[in-house]
């Protein structure tokens, strides 16, 4: 006799937008390391945590980011194990340009990809917002402010479910998930609102389940660009920002 849950989970299927080798260098840019001298270890470590909150979050995660999880293994074992049996004069190659050479190939591609992206996008029916420097953050002197993506959000996230309901169990049903409720709520709050920080938008939110709703709609807002996330160096600060005109694009 088979038995099932009492509710049946709902996994969400989300399409991921940022792949491994964005996490990567997302992870070198956080700990501030050389793309040269990657500690793999450490690197290694925050890379499979996040791959277990996105687990966390329901959100699929794809095979290539498990292949890459295998190819920080691989490079690891090979740093730890000694070499034997090698000429003394004889010089092996660092295993980690295995990993640095693609790493710096596609931070190239996403650039030229970026560069092109926005210029294409002024042939869209969709008119992109242009948000003044001075609308982004009330800035002083040598603090800056970065554009962020999946990963940032997934860090920010984590803070917020920490403050939730500690012993709540995330069970994410299809009658809970109204994703494209959220999404059409969240393009509302924006369109009256200059900007609202990330963790204004999960404020009276205590269930886990309503938290993570919220952060998938948020997640796919971004995807579709219909909304940008900037972050506040000094303090840490998302802030979300409607990224289209008359919010243009939440029909249907």
């Amino acid at each position: 006799m088979s038995t099932t849950s009492k509710t049946d989970e709902y996994q969400v299927q989300l399409e991921i937008f940022e792949g491994p080798m964005d996490l990567l260098l997302h992870l070198i840019r956080k700990n501030k390391v050389d793309i040269y001298d990657i500690p793999i270890a450490l690197i290694m470590d925050q890379y499979l945590a996040y791959l277990d909150m996105m687990r966390s979050f329901n959100i699929d995660v794809a095979g290539e980011f498990l292949e890459t999880a295998a190819t920080l293994a691989y490079i690891k074992s090979r740093l730890l194990v000694p070499r034997i049996g090698a000429d003394e004069d004889e010089q092996e190659e660092d295993p980690r340009m295995e990993l640095v050479r693609p790493l710096l190939e596609y931070a190239k591609i996403r650039e030229a990809a970026q560069t092109l992206a926005d210029s294409l996008q002024l042939g869209r029916d969709v008119h992109v917002r242009n948000i003044p420097s001075e609308e982004l953050w009330d800035l002083e002197s040598g603090e800056e402010i970065a554009e962020v993506g999946l990963f940032e959000l997934v860090s920010a996230l984590h803070e917020v479910l920490k403050k939730a309901e500690p012993d709540e169990l995330m069970q994410m049903s299809a009658d809970t998930m109204r994703l494209k409720d959220r999404i059409n709520q969240l393009m509302e709050i924006l369109a009256g609102v200059s900007s609202v920080t990330f963790h204004e938008l999960f404020a009276e939110q205590a269930r886990k389940a309503d938290i993570v709703l919220t952060f998938l709609a948020i997640l796919e807002l971004v995807r579709l660009q219909m909304i940008r996330a900037f972050q506040h160096q000094p303090s840490r600060i998302i802030r979300l920002y409607l990224a289209v005109e008359d919010g243009v694009g939440t029909s249907n």
